[in-house]
């Protein structure tokens, strides 16, 4: 008997309170947490998304020795510059301030973003821009030189899209790993910031 009274008291408990409830403050916390972990996701998916394809290509920015090497192996060249995953793109923008006309392809859209607020802050918009764009599917055949801080892994393939696409004397500039198969023309500094000069005939 005591049972039964305990069930209906429970019962009248929940159709008095409708069951469970969350207070105004609950529902406002659930969905400020909410807010805040889908911006989140919004905001890192970019940065984290490179670890899922073939070739994760991470963002490392550029020290000040290997931009200084860069140039130096741009130092006597003309043309158009291409930085293959420009990142924040000081390379593009360091290489519109020695008056070339530079090029930066970048799959992450807030780099993109930042380095052309970046360009146009330093009144570099017209030599020094930027596009979202996978850099193998970047067609690099119009560029005299081309700069690429790549991985390991991913520099035999880029390799052959080199032989495949630069024109003719385009000006390679490997950074942080050479090319595996070819001797390269010089090479600059030593260490994390050496870079490797290539100089490209078709194949």
């Amino acid at each position: 008997m005591g049972e039964l009274n305990l069930l209906e008291l429970n019962k009248s408990a929940v159709k008095k309170t409708g069951g469970l409830q969350i207070s105004t403050t609950g529902k406002l916390l659930v969905g400020i947490t909410g807010g805040i972990a889908l911006g989140l996701s919004a905001i890192c998916a970019p940065f984290i998304s490179p670890a899922l394809r073939r070739f994760c290509l991470p963002y490392i920015p550029a020290t000040n020795e290997q931009i200084a090497n860069v140039l130096k192996a741009l130092k006597g060249h003309k043309g158009t510059v291409l930085d293959l995953g420009s990142g924040d793109g000081r390379i593009v923008i360091e290489a519109a301030k020695n008056k070339f006309v530079s090029h930066g392809v970048e799959l992450n859209p807030w780099l993109v973003l930042y380095s052309k607020f970046d360009a146009f802050k330093q009144g570099l918009s017209s030599n020094a821009q930027f596009q979202r764009q996978d850099l193998w599917k970047c067609d690099v055949s119009k560029y005299d030189n081309i700069v690429i801080f790549g991985v390991e892994q991913m520099m035999a393939d880029l390799e052959k899209k080199f032989q495949k696409e630069c024109k003719t004397n385009c000006n390679v500039i490997a950074c942080r790993f050479p090319l595996p198969n070819l001797i390269p023309e010089t090479t600059i500094g030593n260490g994390i910031d050496k870079v490797w000069v290539y100089n490209f005939q078709p194949s």
